[in-house]
């Protein structure tokens, strides 16, 4: 069960390429959500992650279609600091 949802914006200024992604992304500001859930066995509330999307623009061409793609944070990380190394 879902407990609890977080989500950022990730800017990246050049395109870029994610793993689980299979093509390369245009420059844009994205959206990545994380879900986590509660860990009932504890008397005190502790969240784990359960899933970590990011919301891309969809192959289809049409410009509003986004798709949801699982993502591993460790993975977005490299790519934002790959970002950070392009704008240095």
């Amino acid at each position: 069960m879902i407990a609890r949802q977080t989500s950022k914006a990730v800017v990246f200024r050049h395109p870029f390429v994610l793993k689980g992604v299979d093509r390369t992304l245009p420059p844009r500001t994205y959206r990545a959500a994380t879900d986590e859930g509660q860990i009932e066995e504890l008397s005190f509330p502790v969240y784990r992650r359960v899933a970590r999307v990011a919301f891309a623009p969809a192959e289809s061409g049409n410009a509003s279609a986004v798709e949801m793609v699982t993502i591993d944070p460790r993975d977005l990380q490299a790519t934002q600091e790959l970002e950070l190394k392009h704008a240095a």
